[in-house]
C-alpha cells in the first residue's frame, strides 16, 4: 500500500532530489547519489522521510541528509548543514538579523503534527521564510555576513578517534583525518540547536564577532545593561520606540525590558534592560541600527553611573546617570 494511502504512513515523505547547498553538493558535477525511502527519521520532527547519500569530492567524506525536506522548506535551509541556502550562515545568525521568532515547537509534543500542518501550506519548492520585508539595517548585517563562495573544507573526513588515542595502525590509507581534537566551544554543535536557533554556538560567535567590528564590544563592566540610541527621527515616541525594540529582538522576553528613558529635545534613548545578557543579544542584532519609524538609528552601549556622574556635561549624560 503506497505511503500516502496508509494511514499509519500518511505523514512519511517521499522526494526525488534532495534540498542541498552548493558546499554538501560538493564541485562534482557528476557526483551519484544513493536513495533509501524512509531510511531514516526526520532530526527535528521525526517523521521517517527519503535518505540520500553521496560523496561530495575526491578526498572528501560522505554525506547524508539528516532532516526531511517539510522541515528544511520551513527553515529555507541546506537538509545536510542545516545553513541557510540564501545567505549561507546558521539560522541563529539569519533570524536575529531579520528580527524572526521560533514557532516550531522545539519538544516532541506536538511537533509532528505541526510539520504536517506546515506541509499543506507549502507551494511546491516555495519556501515560507520571506526576506523582502525585511527593514534596511537587517539586509545590510546579512550582506555583510553572507558567504556567497562554497567551503568545501567543511566535508573534509572526520577525525580519527584511534589516532587521537595514539593507536591508529592505518598510515596514510587511513580514510579520517589524523589530526587531535580540539575541545571548544565550537565543538559542542547538535541538530536541534542549529536548526531553532537557539545557544548555537557557531552563530553566537558570528554575531559576536560582527558586532565588535560595528564598534559594539561588550563594555568591561557587567553592571552596563543600556544601550544608547541615537538620532531618532523626530515623530519617534517612548511607545514607538518600546514597539520596536520588542519586535526586533524576538529572542529577548518583554519582560527583560527594563525601561526606555526617551529625550525628545536631544532625539535620543536610552534602552534598559534587566539583565546584561538580553544587553548583549540587542546589542548584536542591532550591530547595524535598528529601524524606527523608516530610519536607520545608531546604537552605541551605554556608560556606566560613576563614569556619567564624573562627566554630568551634557543633558543626556545626566539622563544616563538617572537611568
Amino acid at each position: 500500500m503506497p505511503p500516502k494511502s496508509d494511514i499509519n504512513k500518511a505523514g512519511w515523505e517521499q522526494s526525488d532530489f534532495p534540498i542541498l547547498c552548493e558546499t554538501c553538493l560538493g564541485d562534482n558535477a557528476f557526483v551519484r547519489m544513493s536513495k533509501q525511502e524512509f531510511g531514516r527519521s526526520c532530526g527535528t520532527c521525526a517523521r521517517p522521510f527519503t535518505v540520500f547519500r553521496w560523496n561530495p569530492g575526491s578526498g572528501m567524506r560522505f554525506k547524508t541528509t539528516v532532516i526531511c525536506q517539510t522541515c528544511a522548506k520551513i527553515k529555507n535551509v541546506c537538509q545536510t548543514c542545516l545553513l541557510d541556502l540564501e545567505y549561507g550562515l546558521p539560522t541563529q545568525v539569519r533570524d536575529t538579523a531579520l528580527a524572526v521568532g521560533n514557532a516550531a515547537p522545539t519538544s516532541e509534543i506536538n511537533r509532528e503534527y505541526y510539520a504536517q500542518n506546515m506541509e499543506a501550506k507549502l507551494e511546491g519548492n516555495k519556501s515560507l521564510l520571506d526576506t523582502t520585508r525585511a527593514s534596511s539595517a537587517a539586509k545590510e548585517m546579512l550582506k555583510q555576513l553572507a558567504r556567497t563562495d562554497p567551503y568545501y573544507k567543511r566535508n573534509r573526513p572526520h577525525l580519527c578517534s584511534f589516532y587521537a588515542k595514539g593507536e591508529c595502525k592505518r598510515g596514510d590509507d587511513c580514510p579520517y583525518r589524523h589530526e587531535m581534537p580540539v575541545d571548544n566551544e565550537l565543538s559542542k554543535q547538535n541538530i536541534q540547536d542549529r536548526y531553532h536557533g537557539r545557544q548555537d554556538p557557531v552563530a553566537r560567535k558570528i554575531l559576536s564577532t560582527h558586532a565588535a567590528s560595528m564598534g559594539l564590544t561588550p563594555p568591561e563592566d557587567q553592571s552596563i545593561t543600556s544601550l544608547f540610541l541615537t538620532n531618532l527621527p523626530a515623530s519617534a515616541t517612548e511607545q514607538s520606540i518600546r514597539t520596536r525594540v520588542v519586535s526586533s529582538l524576538p529572542a529577548v522576553q518583554p519582560a527583560q525590558l527594563k525601561s526606555i528613558v526617551h529625550v525628545a529635545k536631544t532625539r535620543c534613548a536610552f534602552v534598559n534592560f534587566k539583565d546584561r545578557a538580553s544587553a548583549e543579544l540587542a546589542a548584536q542584532a542591532w550591530a547595524n541600527g535598528v529601524d524606527i519609524d523608516g530610519e536607520t538609528i545608531g546604537v552605541k552601549w551605554g556608560r556606566s553611573k560613576n563614569a556619567a556622574k564624573s562627566k554630568p556635561t551634557t543633558s543626556t549624560a545626566a539622563v544616563a546617570s538617572a537611568a
